[in-house]
């Protein structure tokens, strides 16, 4: 068995080497990318040994041309203008991964891996690549809040995982051709050099967005009182998890669906047999009151306060657009968004009003609500601006 396989990887590195030299070039000769455009991509395989000698502005033009010849759109400026260079390519605003065939993909992620080496940080795009390798914070770099969120949900697409709570994430990793996900997440796949990875980004990002407490990190707050001051920077959503994970951590299991979701998907989550209600220490429970009171301090502030440049700042996308979906839940208005009018029909302050209008909102909650679509929009053209 051994032998035969040895024999047919040998059979493919001649293939390989032959195909170059049918095409005019060597593995020890720098290729010009205008030469790359005469591979054929989609049937030809790479020679591995072609691309450590190529520059990392090369290899990402060599990516765009096989993407290209499909017609895809890129917004990374430098690989779209390379693109409008050439004589062959149309863009296709239709374009979908689906396009790509097996030999492509092949040819992609020995490009991408290629790409990885070159990087003088870690990047989204790169995950799959670190599988085995541990990350330290000064690999890292100086990464923007949309990358280093990216690349924490990185670790986890690789293996599949969906995130229905944040659409536009999905829409992303949908985007990625390497993206396969699967029928139910499963948490424990995760190696334990991938937990350490997700571990140093949650930190990482945790310190970017000088946040003194996230999601996670109730572990260390079951014998100490959580201040409001520690609450500071977080989103409803998160105020939410870090109040549920309280219960999460007692092995708590829970009916409400998205918070079910999430928890299933945390390594560390132990859920009891039955739906017993656990038993909480008179910290807990304090902790819990004081999480709610400052849940419910900025809510009335969505509905009497104008929303502050500190609350907005670092908050992801999604957490953004809750937070402005909430004004309107709290006046009753029916998403037609199914994920999000479950999500807002779990909750018992929640009554949906058929007969909602923009009307019905006061005049600090259609200020409220301008401001912070407006930080929407500069939150998904960051997002947007990563390719991966």
């Amino acid at each position: 068995m051994r032998r035969k396989m040895k024999a047919t990887l040998h059979a493919g590195v001649l293939l390989a080497s032959l195909i170059t030299l049918l095409c005019g070039f060597t593995w020890q000769d720098h290729v010009p990318t205008s030469e790359w455009e005469k591979f054929d991509f989609a049937k030809q395989p790479i020679d591995p040994r072609t691309l450590p000698r190529i520059p990392l502005k090369e290899l990402k033009l060599i990516r765009g041309i096989i993407f290209g010849r499909h017609g895809r759109i890129f917004m990374e400026q430098e690989i779209q203008e390379f693109l409008y260079t050439t004589k062959w390519y149309k863009p296709d605003d239709n374009f979908t991964n689906a396009m790509l065939n097996a030999t492509e993909r092949q040819n992609l992620d020995l490009i991408r891996e290629a790409e990885t080496r070159k990087h003088q940080r870690v990047e989204p795009g790169d995950l799959r690549f670190y599988q085995d390798k541990l990350i330290s914070n000064a690999m890292l770099g100086k990464p923007t809040l949309a990358e280093l969120h990216i690349m924490q949900a990185e670790i986890e697409a690789i293996r599949g995982k969906r995130f229905e709570a944040e659409p536009s994430l999905q829409k992303y990793f949908e985007e990625r051709y390497w993206y396969a996900p699967a029928a139910k997440y499963d948490p424990g796949a995760l190696s334990e050099i991938e937990r350490q990875n997700l571990t140093t980004l949650a930190t990482f990002q945790k310190v970017q967005r000088n946040l003194k407490l996230a999601p996670g990190d109730m572990i260390s707050f079951q014998n100490r009182l959580v201040t409001e001051d520690l609450l500071r920077g977080l989103s409803l959503h998160e105020l939410r998890l870090i109040r549920n994970e309280i219960y999460a951590l007692r092995g708590r299991q829970f009916r409400t669906f998205w918070i079910q979701d999430y928890f299933y998907g945390q390594s560390w989550y132990k859920p009891m047999e039955d739906f017993r209600e656990p038993e909480l220490s008179d910290i807990e429970k304090k902790n819990i009151a004081t999480i709610v009171a400052f849940e419910n301090r900025i809510h009335e502030e969505l509905s009497t306060t104008p929303v502050s440049k500190a609350l907005l700042d670092g908050m992801f996308l999604e957490d953004a657009h809750k937070l402005r979906d909430e004004i309107y839940a709290r006046r009753g208005k029916v998403f037609k968004n199914k994920w999000l009018q479950k999500y807002f029909a779990s909750f018992s302050w929640y009554k949906a009003n058929p007969k909602f209008t923009e009307a019905l909102l006061s005049e600090i909650e259609t200020k409220n609500i301008a401001t912070i679509k407006a930080y929407e929009g500069k939150a998904e053209s960051l997002m947007r601006m990563v390719e991966g």
